[in-house]
């Protein structure tokens, strides 16, 4: 993403209308023709351990049912990475984002390689916010971590990072759609967000892609959808690693408008509140989906063991290349990727968009 492109990822009618364009233009450089499909998988054995010495014969791949012939196969330990940092700094996270702050760091320290690997940091709240852009600089992230923070729902604009005034794009002016650049109340965009990593900052990559998102899993007011967010790093070929934390209310009903508490009537709370997402199950759900892993930070698991076994991941992953059959559907094109060894497991993505 160039400078001159705004670094305040807000979804507003205005701004979508642009990155609608923007994309549009991306597109044309693609074939509507898929010739080779890339999937990246992970594989198990029956005590969860990674399994790092297959080679091509052990592995079998179908397209909707169909089987395919794996063309080209290497294991990816050395392939260059994109990396996407998404953290959850709305009020249900606030004890949390210390933590956050010096595991990623640390993270960061033992994965990123400077000579060939690019992260960005996004963080999401009211909105959505890139707090730092790609780049391979550890120097650069780790300031970015400095600034997570609370929302600040009193403050009257909050201008973007890197320069210039607040504004979208360019930096002149407040984002269309917002009171000063940021929405009041309270409110966790994590849909938002992930959609916008994967069709404003993935989409354009090649090669090995993965966010890791740390949230509670509840979405209290995107624009976007669950779908849409996962269809947007399915098409941009990327993994979503989510990080499940038990947010402050993560047991407590939900009110209109992102806040607890709300009046009780005849003793129970109303159906908006009652209808509270289920976290857990929404992160599992965006994980499963795009190939990535599912992590959940309690008792005797620490965020600084997660991330160890996300680094595990992204170090032992096989890269499987296929040419699907012509003429197939337009659609979403299911994959299934299974191993010869018995008592092994898969984990990868569950399918592709062609020409995305």
């Amino acid at each position: 993403m160039s400078s001159s492109v705004s670094r305040r990822l807000f979804l507003s009618t205005a701004a979508a209308g642009v990155a609608t364009r923007f994309l549009r233009a991306q597109d044309a450089r693609f074939s509507t023709d898929v010739r080779v499909v890339n999937v990246l998988a992970t594989v198990r054995d029956s005590k969860g351990r990674i399994v790092s010495d297959l080679d091509k014969n052990d592995f079998m791949l179908a397209e909707d049912g169909r089987p395919q012939t794996i063309q080209y196969f290497s294991r990816e330990t050395n392939l260059p990475l994109t990396l996407g940092l998404l953290v959850d700094t709305s009020g249900s996270m606030r004890r949390q984002i210390p933590e956050e702050r010096t595991a990623t760091r640390q993270f960061i320290e033992k994965v990123l390689r400077e000579e060939q690997d690019q992260t960005f940091l996004i963080h999401f709240d009211h909105d959505t916010e890139l707090l730092q852009d790609l780049t391979n600089s550890k120097t650069k992230l780790e300031k970015a971590l400095d600034e997570l923070e609370l929302p600040r729902d009193q403050r009257p604009q909050l201008n973007r990072r890197g320069g210039g005034g607040g504004g979208y794009p360019g930096g002149n002016g407040p984002y269309p759609g917002t009171a000063g650049g940021r929405r009041g109340g309270a409110g966790t965009t994590l849909y938002d967000a992930v959609f916008l990593a994967g069709d404003e900052l993935m989409r354009k990559r090649q090669g090995r892609k993965a966010l890791v998102l740390m949230s509670d899993g509840v979405d209290e007011g995107s624009k976007e959808s669950l779908t849409s967010a996962i269809e947007s790093a399915q098409r941009a070929d990327t993994l979503v690693y989510t990080i499940l934390y038990e947010g402050d209310n993560q047991a407590i009903p939900f009110g209109r408008g992102g806040g607890l508490g709300g009046r009780r009537r005849g003793g129970r709370f109303p159906q908006a509140q009652r209808e509270r997402p289920d976290g857990r199950k929404v992160m599992q759900q965006i994980a499963r989906e795009t190939g990535g892993g599912f992590f959940e930070v309690k008792n005797k698991t620490s965020i600084d063991d997660v991330y160890d076994r996300i680094e595990e991941e992204l170090r032992n992953q096989y890269n499987l290349g296929f040419s699907p059959d012509k003429g197939g559907p337009s659609g979403f094109r299911r994959i299934n990727v299974t191993v010869k060894p018995k008592g092994m497991t898969v984990q990868t993505r569950e399918g592709y968009y062609p020409g995305s």
